[in-house]
């Protein structure tokens, strides 16, 4: 038989490593969540084979607060998944927010826009509407 303190530790340390188990299953990400942090990542580093910018290099905190490109003054992109899809005079069409993130991928980081419907498209689009929560939906609005 075990003496009283090993087997008291014993059971802590079981019941210790049972509680982390718990915590960390109850911690796990979900899809959703995976697909945000990808995003938010690849939004603040990948320059996607470009001129060596990043989404974050003209749309500064994330995307939320205001940005700039060369001397253009560049809105916050607080509400962009709650404004698209939009009619935008540059493009003379409607434009879904994928499309305009591809868009700037192309123009602004002269690099190669992750196909519609990619995980990196989708990561973007998912982090965006991260950022949006709480804004009101205003299809065809303005950006803040």
């Amino acid at each position: 038989m075990l003496p009283t303190r090993i087997l008291i530790a014993t059971t802590f340390g079981v019941a210790l490593l049972l509680s982390s188990a718990a915590r960390s299953a109850s911690a796990a990400e979900t899809p959703l969540e995976v697909a945000v942090a990808r995003g938010a990542h690849l939004f603040a580093a990948a320059t996607f084979g470009g001129n060596g910018h990043t989404c974050e290099s003209c749309h500064l905190d994330g995307g939320k607060a205001p940005g700039k490109l060369g001397d253009s003054k560049l809105p916050s992109l607080l509400n962009a998944a709650a404004i698209y899809p939009r009619f935008t005079r540059g493009a003379g069409q409607v434009v879904t927010l994928e499309s305009q993130v591809q868009s700037c991928i192309k123009g602004g980081l002269a690099g190669a826009p992750p196909e519609l419907g990619s995980p990196d498209l989708v990561a973007i689009t998912a982090y965006l509407g991260s950022i949006a929560k709480g804004q009101q939906v205003n299809i065809g609005g303005a950006p803040k």
